[in-house]
């Protein structure tokens, strides 16, 4: 069992639950706005029936963003396009930040195809990070509701700039996974990049982990950890930069610990890892790879560049303190950060990791397929593959 000191100050003292529209598909914009204001900007209004916190204004970034993507100071025309990240997001004269993905939202309930069910709760209402939480329909549970099921805690992609885990995209996905594992999922929505920098999102999953592990002997503020989960069990997932969130959750679990938990297992699914110079099928991609450079600058303007030990595992010290006996790391052939994947298997045990890692590789598929395509044959046997390795014994 692996031990630290306990859950912080962010604890909160009541549980709060999220009143997410009732709507499918409502546009993200009815939640709270998709666009924004580069935080040395004054903040425009919005009319919003809910502000998350974790998508209002940051306060002003600590380091310079690059030359290239630093906006007017002038308002005098919001049409211009002065930084353009597309399909993620695009930057206008005026400071205005547009979202153009992940910003569709399903409200949280019962899901009568995967008898899944799902509520929404604030872990820190003054940090702004929340989560959305599945459990197996509790009538049907099987083994018996009195024996305790493995937890997995989900951390979404985006390149760290879009999405939540009330997105068709990962709601979809983590009805489906509770559903056939039979787990309880808590899905973080982190603050988000440009207006809260990397590492926030880090640092908010973090929180929302020890929030988790403050349930441990059933004393939490949800009963649906207290009463279901076995701690003994626990799982960190994620896809793209939420699988690369996963894998620092893990690594900080393994230097830090966390009372009462025993991280049995980590799920990376097409892992957000990079690195300043070119490596395995980057050098034949040239143009596309200055996007993800470009990118990872825009959501982490710091002067480490992509060499930040954050996304560049090589750099990264406490690697090899992964807090885990087994690792999935799941790659796409045609993916560009296919060989930085594997990479990060060789890295692991390189810094002296102990646990045995399954690489999967799903051929003729591109960057987290199973999301855009989510019912085509690859995607039913990715997800059968996350599934069976949750329910290894």
């Amino acid at each position: 069992m692996i031990r630290c000191s306990s859950l912080g100050a962010h604890h909160p003292l009541t549980l709060k639950y999220l009143n997410i529209p009732k709507k499918s598909n409502l546009p993200f914009v009815n939640l709270t706005s998709n666009s924004f204001l580069l935080p040395s900007l004054p903040p425009k209004a919005h009319n919003n029936p809910l502000q998350i916190p974790s998508q209002k204004l940051a306060k002003p970034l600590n380091s310079t963003p690059p030359s290239s993507i630093m906006a007017s100071t002038t308002t005098e025309d919001d049409s211009e396009v002065t930084y353009d990240l597309s399909p993620v997001l695009k930057v206008y004269k005026s400071g205005r930040i547009e979202r153009l993905a992940g910003t569709a939202v399903l409200p949280a309930g019962l899901d009568p195809e995967t008898n899944v069910e799902s509520k929404d709760i604030v872990i820190s209402e003054e940090n702004g990070i929340y989560a959305r939480l599945f459990v197996p329909k509790r009538t049907t549970f099987s083994p018996p509701p009195q024996q305790k099921l493995p937890l997995l805690v989900y951390t979404h992609g985006g390149a760290f700039c879009i999405e939540t885990p009330f997105s068709p995209n990962y709601h979809n996905l983590l009805n489906k996974v509770v559903s056939k594992a039979n787990v309880v999922a808590v899905s973080v929505h982190y603050r988000r990049a440009p207006e809260h920098p990397v590492p926030t999102g880090h640092e908010d999953s973090w929180i929302a982990l020890k929030w988790v592990a403050s349930h441990v002997g059933g004393n939490g503020v949800d009963e649906w950890l207290n009463e279901h989960v076995d701690f003994e069990k626990v799982f960190l997932a994620g896809d793209s930069a939420g699988a690369n969130i996963a894998s620092y959750l893990g690594i900080r679990v393994g230097t830090e610990g966390l009372l009462g938990v025993k991280l049995e297992g980590v799920v990376l699914v097409h892992p957000f890892f990079w690195g300043e110079e070119p490596f395995g099928c980057e050098a034949n991609r040239p143009e596309q790879a200055k996007k993800i450079h470009d990118l990872w600058r825009f959501a982490c303007p710091s002067e480490s560049g992509s060499d930040d030990p954050i996304i560049n595992p090589s750099k990264d010290p406490k690697l090899g303190k992964l807090a885990c006996e087994r690792l999935l790391l799941c790659v796409a052939e045609k993916d560009l950060v296919r060989d930085r994947g594997l990479y990060y298997k060789e890295l692991l045990e390189k810094n002296g990791w102990s646990g045995v890692a399954e690489v999967v590789e799903t051929k003729d598929e591109d960057h987290v397929f199973h999301l855009f395509k989510p019912n085509c044959e690859n995607a039913q046997v990715l997800i059968d593959q996350i599934v069976s390795f949750l329910k290894q014994d």
